[in-house]
């Protein structure tokens, strides 16, 4: 054979190895998607999870179907993202307890937030409120600061996941006082057992205890965001309450296993951020308490990076034990 005529061969048949992948992404999904979340359903990480699956499955005429995996920590639903294929067709809902607190709190995890995972698009933010059971003894922040100075560390508090349990102790550390955590797999059950007065207080995101206050079942004092919440316009914030400056809050992003093609994640942020900025969809998220928050890979990124360290500043200055 002519040295050309081989050479030609050759490029012909690089050629349409090179195009294999580009013609697997343009089909992209072949199957259905799963979508897996670490939290129980009821919480901001799920509701999210749900309402975005919904799109997504209308925008790419596939399934898209949301899996819960709680408990460990958030280590099984992360771990089993991790280390599915990088096709995405194993997508995850990630929350800062997931994707940033872990990281902060133990010495060491069954996955790496960062280098296990290609960010795709943020979703959404919600404020936390401080919340009581509806017949406890403190009406006020002041109240439940108050006997949780008397009583050091008696003072049970439900910690739904990493991430609440750094609120609040963020929160002990403004105002000088300690309680003692009691661990629950995710926002649902720990709200829960705050409203049959099993817990003196804890944290949770806006969505998840809004329909607990709005029943009578608990009683917010105080919320976290910089200003008051149109959800809840008589109760203060943390920062009014006599922690100036206060400030912490939940988020849900969608992140993708490393390794995922560029096209795939290209094709998923654009999904995502314009179903996001749908009117329906800012209502949807607004009438939980939350607020669409926007932004694509490179932006997801940076501000994990930034909320990695200051996570570990926080961990560190309330003296919060790593694991």
């Amino acid at each position: 054979m002519p040295f050309h005529h081989l050479t030609r061969c050759l490029l012909a048949a690089a050629l349409a190895l090179a195009a294999v992948p580009a013609t697997a992404q343009s089909d992209y999904p072949s199957r259905p998607v799963k979508v897996i979340v670490s939290l129980p359903p009821g919480s901001g990480a799920d509701t999210t999870a749900r309402f975005i699956s919904q799109h997504l499955s209308e925008k790419f005429k596939q399934p898209f179907v949301v899996e819960n995996r709680p408990g460990a920590n958030s280590f099984i639903a992360a771990r089993a993202v991790a280390e599915a294929a990088p096709d995405g067709h194993t997508l995850f809902v990630g929350s800062n307890s997931s994707m940033v607190t872990n990281v902060a709190v133990f010495k060491s995890l069954p996955y790496d937030p960062v280098k296990d995972f290609v960010p795709v698009e943020r979703i959404a933010r919600f404020a936390m409120v401080v919340v009581v059971p509806a017949n406890s003894a403190y009406k006020t922040l002041d109240q439940l600061v108050e006997a949780a100075r008397k009583a050091p560390g008696k003072l049970n508090y439900a910690s739904g996941s990493a991430g609440y349990q750094v609120a609040v102790e963020l929160f002990h550390e403004r105002f000088r006082i300690r309680g003692n955590p009691i661990a629950y797999k995710g926002t649902a059950p720990a709200m829960t057992d705050v409203a049959a007065g099993n817990v003196d207080y804890s944290i949770g995101e806006i969505s998840s205890v809004l329909p607990l206050i709005r029943a009578g079942r608990i009683r917010a004092l105080a919320v976290t965001d910089t200003r008051r919440l149109k959800e809840l316009p008589q109760v203060p914030t943390v920062a009014e309450s006599g922690a100036p400056g206060f400030e912490v809050s939940a988020w849900t992003g969608l992140f993708a296993p490393a390794r995922v093609p560029e096209p795939i994640v290209k094709a998923l942020s654009a999904a995502v951020h314009d179903a996001m900025q749908q009117r329906e969809s800012v209502k949807f998220i607004e009438n939980l308490g939350g607020s669409v928050y926007a932004g694509g890979p490179q932006q997801l990124r940076q501000f994990q990076l930034a909320e990695i360290e200051r996570t570990r500043d926080i961990v560190k200055s309330a003296g919060i034990p790593v694991e």
